[in-house]
């Protein structure tokens, strides 16, 4: 559903255009007798407007021309045509160019747009810059562009701002590259629109047209059950290229958002309150949160519906997300669908999910179609997988990749391989990482291995840490171990412990043997795959826990190599069960060895039943040492189950001694 003002609203709105329109008169309006004001009364600063009025109405009624044509143009801005007209028309007859100009405003207003070009031209052809910019502008009105073009850079040429403003829209309309430079004129004249267009233009040439504007705030919208997606990764930057002035890109960028930020922030002081955002957006980007914030309030009190929603984010990430929730109902109210989303995903993190559905559904009637994937995620969080799949599919029809990633997870878990595929290559085209690593796995579980690593290799260039890992074992068993390491190196710096393990045990195969130990050596410092060792076993990776543990009892760390063996026997290693029992039997703990082994033989380990074996025959209890014997036997390798029949046998004769 779309917000929409009361009536009260509306009328205000009413009242701003009938303002606007006013001020854009006045702006026309050229005051020339000012100057004669001055030069004739020096203590006309002290005088009220009354007194003014007063003044230049007995000086009028007298003939005097300079003050027919001031008292005109009070009048005139005063909004008293029938007042004014008189005045301005004995000034005009009189040859003053300022009354021309005012009389014209005057008949423009009165609907008589022709007999005001007419006047506007006479005062234009007598030098008034302000009447050559209302022509040139009555001109493009009617459709005349070059003439249009000839006045407003009459006005323009003599350093008239909304004349240099107006020209260079109409040269931008035409993609005219001249246009730049007469905003630049503008904006250093204070002409706000043309320093915020300016800065836009500055931005967009520094950050190339792919880029995205700041306007393009991250919803954070997601809510429910996970497919997995993850945020796409820059990618890094390429070499660098110099441009004719020898400066490198980079440089020169910088330079250009640096000049585009100082005519935003001009713009913003003078009241422009897009400009206002695009500000807050970049000081936010840098990490300067406190002036961001304060420019997004001043662009969101002045009407600003992003700005009021990029100042939700603002304080919801500060901590404070009952305010965050205040100026996302404002933003969301004036219609803007990112803040609708960011308060449904508010609701249905506290539980409220048909509230938080009434936002998503805001967000959606809104334009947004990130309402109709947050719909497709709150319904599948609930289980309502024939309703997710509505929403995710008029998400994905609207060119929401991730929902057609989503909707392509939904129909491959419902055994929909064939109907999946599509979704997840459409997705993949459009950019997302996720659905191009889900499109490997689909080929991978069909044995096309070849193409399976081809949209791994594409999800992994865009930083995907699984998809890295697949690539970078694709090339272990193909033997190419540099490109592997690459690949592994990237997916444990992005958080994947089985690459780190994986990463640590390439590294470890290329270390040399190691020598005996000598008396007094010092202690070695970890090498770099123990350290890699150590960040998978610190993750939770039983098999790195054991050559963790393995490398501290190497190096006669008992108490170190414990502590890893027991976790990763406590998280269902057998190895490290094994390993442990190893230590607690060399230490004269052997009762709570035995409890490792046989943790670890019911688990599997072959050897684990031998030791067990061995310990039942000591204690004399042979029945029960046959059995783990034949259990050895059962479970390998050769070697063991060689020395477990051997000593099954010997138990055998023993027992029938």
């Amino acid at each position: 559903m779309v917000f929409m003002g009361d009536r009260a609203t509306l009328l205000e709105t009413g009242r701003f255009v009938q303002r606007h329109a006013g001020n854009a008169a006045d702006e026309i309006i050229e005051a020339a007798g000012a100057a004669v004001d001055a030069a004739v009364d020096t203590t006309a600063d002290q005088e009220t407007e009354a007194e003014t009025e007063a003044r230049h109405r007995l000086a009028a009624e007298k003939g005097d021309a300079a003050s027919m044509s001031v008292l005109g143009a009070l009048l005139l801005r005063r909004g008293d045509l029938d007042g004014a007209e008189p005045y301005l028309r004995g000034a005009t007859g009189q040859g003053d160019r300022a009354a021309a100009n005012n009389l014209g405003v005057l008949l423009h207003q009165r609907g008589y747009p022709d007999e005001a070009a007419g006047w506007w031209r006479v005062a234009a052809v007598a030098g008034s810059a302000p009447a050559a910019h209302a022509l040139g502008r009555h001109h493009r009105e009617r459709g005349d562009e070059p003439a249009a073009e000839y006045w407003l850079r009459q006005a323009a040429e003599q350093g008239h701002a909304l004349g240099a403003y107006a020209l260079a829209d109409l040269l931008e309309h035409r993609s005219d590259v001249g246009a730049e430079r007469w905003l630049r004129a503008a904006a250093e004249q204070g002409h706000r629109e043309a320093a915020y267009r300016l800065a836009l233009a500055l931005e967009r040439r520094a950050s190339g047209p792919a880029a995205r504007g700041p306007h393009a705030y991250d919803t954070g919208t997601g809510t429910g059950t996970s497919t997995g997606l993850r945020a796409v990764r820059p990618a890094s930057a390429g070499p660098e290229h110099r441009d004719a002035a020898g400066k490198t890109k980079p440089a020169a960028a910088a330079d250009g958002l640096a000049e585009a930020e100082q005519w935003f922030r001009q713009a913003a002081a003078r009241g422009h309150r897009r400009a206002a955002l695009h500000l807050g957006a970049i000081l936010e980007k840098r990490g300067d949160l406190k002036e961001a914030g304060r420019w997004y309030l001043t662009s969101a009190k002045d009407g600003e519906a992003r700005a009021a929603c990029a100042l939700g984010f603002l304080l919801r990430d500060a901590g404070d997300e009952e305010s965050a929730a205040v100026w996302w109902l404002r933003a969301a109210q004036d219609g803007d669908g990112n803040a609708a989303n960011a308060l449904g995903a508010l609701h249905a993190a506290r539980g409220e999910q048909q509230t938080a559905e009434r936002w998503y559904r805001a967000a959606m009637d809104a334009g947004d179609v990130n309402g109709a994937y947050n719909l497709g995620l709150l319904c599948a969080a609930q289980e309502r997988t024939a309703q997710a799949e509505q929403w995710y599919r008029r998400a994905a029809y609207a060119g929401h990749r991730e929902a057609a990633n989503a909707l392509a997870v939904l129909l491959l878990q419902a055994g929909d391989a064939n109907g999946a595929e599509p979704w997840f290559s459409k997705a993949a085209e459009a950019g997302s990482v996720d659905a191009a690593f889900n499109l490997g796995i689909l080929y991978a579980g069909r044995d096309d291995d070849r193409t399976a690593l081809t949209w791994y290799e594409r999800a992994a260039a865009a930083g995907h840490t699984e998809a890295a890992l697949q690539v970078g074992i694709a090339h272990l068993r193909d033997g190419d171990e540099q490109a592997a390491e690459r690949h592994l190196r990237c997916a444990a710096g992005g958080g994947s412990p089985e690459a780190a393990y994986r990463l640590a045990t390439v590294l470890d195969a290329r270390r040399p043997a190691p020598g005996p130990p000598v008396l007094g050596a010092p202690r070695e410092e970890k090498s770099e795959c123990e350290e890699w060792y150590e960040r998978a076993a610190q993750q939770g990776h039983r098999r790195a826990q054991v050559r963790v543990g393995m490398l501290a009892a190497a190096r006669g760390d008992v108490a170190e190599a414990a502590r890893w063996y027991r976790e990763a026997a406590e998280a269902g290693s057998r190895n490290g069960a094994f390993n442990l029992g190893l230590l607690l039997a060399r230490e004269g703990a052997e009762r709570e060895a035995a409890l490792w082994w046989t943790r670890a033989a019911h688990a599997g380990h072959g050897r684990a039943a031998l030791r067990l074996a061995l310990l039942a025959a000591r204690r004399g209890e042979l029945t029960e040492g046959r059995r783990w014997c034949d259990r050895a036997v059962e479970l390998g390798p050769a070697e063991v189950a060689e020395r477990a029949a051997r000593l099954s046998e010997a138990l055998h004769q023993e027992l029938t001694a």
